[in-house]
């Protein structure tokens, strides 16, 4: 076969007499060459886990040029080619992106291959299609490391509470947001001095949109939503707000509240007055208490929790990102895939029995934080409780800080639909005694 002009030798390596597994990794970026480093390193444990030798077959690259800890010969500039070796047994796809990763990947599962992904935004849109093709080839479709890094929570959403019914999932799923939104708050840094600190210390990407805005988080809740609730759902799906318009003011009033803010991943069942019930998945900034099990989770670490009927609350927690710690739930789902190959037998299949419509996020309810900069004279405090009271919002706490042009008013709503709280703010924006409605947050993480 040839590799990038290099010629490499099909390998027959037996052992016991089991045929060994033939990998092929396509990407060898941070994550991809501490999975190509583990599979050499630990070639006698993986083949003790497996029941047969675990053989590297081909890694595929962009630039052969460069230097690379790694036989040359297992170098090749072709992904395609590679995915259509027959001595491909499982392909590791870690080029990112949707094209030409999709394409790739439907080629491996199609031709009988099992394929394990850490490629969320391709799975935000496309598990459906992946996992169709994976059914009819009655192969393996692995992705634990597509939503929390190291931390394992799509197994466990998908077997170990197969036979419980999730209520909710919530959780903190990308470290660089999380890295930032916790260095303000410990040193009332404003966004774009932390997010430049973010960028020097490798944090965040040149171009960090994807992760401050909230298309990353969106992507993951997108398929924590498909998985816990039997039910297809998109990254299109999932109402989305970035943390770009948080404020260290934010988080000095937080703290004022016995809160903090973090950028959270919310996926929950929506009971209807009917008897129905919906999907509603979302992304945004919010205050949680500070007893909040989340509340804790500070710099680039991510956790999940997950709240299940019967096995009541249950909490992940770990490094989200890295190439090490991705590495090791990529490699895991490799055993999983590779044991299915030695010893028969597949991983669960996509189920999307339950087909539950989307909730609007207008649906949701929601409680709200507000601040605004309000004219410091008498009746501004009822004419601003007024517009809450025509849309039944009820309003849970009141906070009025400075004086003259400085006035300010924080209030802090209960539970209400988030049409109705949304109608609120609009309408402060149009009163004569607000000067500027300064911030919005959601309240999550309490009961009321």
């Amino acid at each position: 076969m040839t590799a990038g002009g290099n010629t490499v030798e099909r390998s027959d390596d037996q052992d016991a007499g089991a045929r060994s597994i033939g990998v092929a990794v396509l990407g060898m970026g941070n994550v991809g060459a501490e999975v190509v480093r583990i599979i050499s390193d630990n070639a006698a444990d993986l083949q003790a886990r497996v029941g047969a030798p675990v053989q590297l077959r081909g890694v595929a690259v962009r630039d052969l040029a460069r230097p690379r800890a790694i036989d040359p010969e297992l170098l090749t500039d072709d992904p395609g080619a590679l995915v259509a070796r027959d001595d491909v047994d499982i392909v590791v796809e870690l080029m990112g992106g949707i094209d030409p990763a999709r394409g790739l990947i439907r080629a491996a599962l199609e031709n009988g291959k099992s394929v394990v992904t850490a490629n969320k935004a391709l799975l935000a849109e496309y598990t459906g299609e992946l996992a169709t093709a994976a059914a009819r080839a009655k192969v393996d479709l692995y992705f634990e490391a597509a939503v929390a890094g190291a931390i394992p929570v799509v197994r466990p959403l998908m077997q170990s509470l197969a036979g419980d019914t999730v209520e909710r999932v919530a959780g903190i799923v990308n470290g660089t947001t999380n890295f930032i939104l916790s260095a303000m708050d410990e040193t009332g840094a404003d966004y774009e001095a932390t997010l430049a600190e973010a960028g020097r210390l490798g944090y965040a990407e040149a171009d960090p949109t994807a992760d401050v805005e909230g298309y990353d988080a969106a992507s993951k809740a997108a398929i924590l939503a498909s998985i816990a609730f039997h039910t297809r759902v998109t990254a299109a799906d999932v109402y989305r707000e970035g943390i770009s318009a948080v404020t260290a003011d934010d988080l000095v009033a937080a703290k004022k509240f016995d809160c903090t803010v973090k950028l959270l991943s919310i996926c929950e069942r929506v009971h209807d007055a009917d008897g129905s019930e919906r999907v509603s998945a979302r992304v945004y900034p919010a205050l949680i208490p500070l007893t909040h099990p989340l509340a804790s989770v500070n710099g680039a670490f991510n956790a999940v929790v997950v709240e299940a009927e019967n096995a009541g609350r249950l909490m992940f927690y770990g490094q989200g990102a890295g190439g090490a710690p991705t590495a090791s739930a990529v490699l895991g789902d490799m055993v999983m895939a590779a044991r299915n190959r030695v010893h028969g037998g597949r991983g669960p299949l996509e189920s999307t029995y339950a087909s539950l419509p989307i909730a609007p996020v207008d649906d949701v309810p929601t409680r709200y934080y507000i601040s605004m900069r309000v004219a410091d004279r008498p009746g501004v405090l009822a004419q601003v409780a007024g517009e809450f009271t025509k849309r039944s919002v009820s309003i849970a706490a009141v906070r009025q800080e400075g004086a003259g042009d400085d006035a300010r008013l924080i209030v802090v709503t209960h539970r209400a639909p988030d049409r109705a709280q949304s109608e609120c703010v609009a309408a402060l924006e149009d009163m004569d005694a607000v000067i500027k409605v300064s911030s919005v947050l959601r309240l999550e993480g309490t009961d009321d």
